[in-house]
């Protein structure tokens, strides 16, 4: 599994915007950040599943601070359609993408074989695609975006901060 410290592997991927269009993803190998110097870019095993929607509308807390992007392995044309369904994802504010036939989520090392899925996989990385945070969950097991959150503001604020750090405290002496 490529982990902290790593080059986030450079994609092209066919998606969903946040104005339900039918849009590329990407994050090219001369990587140029969308929006933000950091990325969240956050993994789910199945579009139209009951646990997914929660992670995926929380995600959108961290848009203020990163580009953020929800991949599954699910075509972009089941996202739209999950999106034109579900309440909780319809308005969400940033991208979903497919990773059909697990291409990129297998050369991340984060496949389930036996499910034939991605696990739940977040990787923050920098604006030189560099990982600087990585977290796995088992399938049945959400994530916390406000961590998720808090996690990339101490890594943005480039010093040592404690287990409990929140954005303004002050770095470990």
């Amino acid at each position: 599994m490529l982990t902290v410290g790593n080059k986030f592997p450079a994609f092209k991927l066919q998606g969903v915007n946040s104005d339900n269009e039918l849009v590329e993803v990407s994050v090219e190998e001369n990587y140029e950040p969308l929006k933000k110097d950091w990325s969240v870019i956050y993994f789910y095993p199945k579009d139209f599943s009951p646990l997914c929607p929660t992670e995926i509308a929380a995600m959108d807390k961290l848009i203020d601070e990163a580009t953020v992007i929800g991949i599954s392995g699910d075509n972009e044309f089941c996202k739209l359609a999950w999106k034109n369904d579900n309440s909780l994802i319809g308005d969400i504010n940033h991208s979903l993408a497919a990773d059909t036939g697990l291409c990129l989520s297998n050369e991340l090392g984060i496949v389930n074989v036996e499910a034939g899925v991605c696990y739940r996989a977040t990787f923050v990385i920098d604006e030189q695609r560099t990982i600087q945070h990585v977290s796995v969950n088992a399938l049945d097991t959400g994530r916390n975006a406000d961590e998720v959150l808090r996690t990339l503001q101490a890594l943005k604020a480039g010093g040592p901060t404690g287990c409990s750090w929140t954005k303004g405290d002050e770095f470990v002496a």
